[in-house]
């Protein structure tokens, strides 16, 4: 398993296209499989700040991306 730490949306999107990469799926594919449109893959890829977070997260399964949410004080 690989932690990958991400602070903003523009690193989400970086995190989401490598693994669709590694994973050899075009943006077409990634948006069936995870019922989402080819637009909506092409705009958290590249980082857009207004994407639907529920969207994101059925891409993120999809992928097997699964989150770790963090407070800063150590415990939720």
């Amino acid at each position: 398993m690989i932690m990958t730490i991400v602070n903003d949306h523009s690193e989400l999107g970086t995190l989401i296209r490598a693994e669709r990469k590694r994973q050899k799926l075009t943006q077409e594919q990634l948006a069936a499989l995870s019922g989402v449109g080819v637009r909506f893959v092409r705009e958290l890829e590249h980082g857009k700040e207004s994407c639907r977070i529920g969207l994101a997260f059925a891409v993120m399964q999809t992928l097997g991306i699964s989150v770790e949410v963090n407070s800063r004080g150590g415990e939720a």
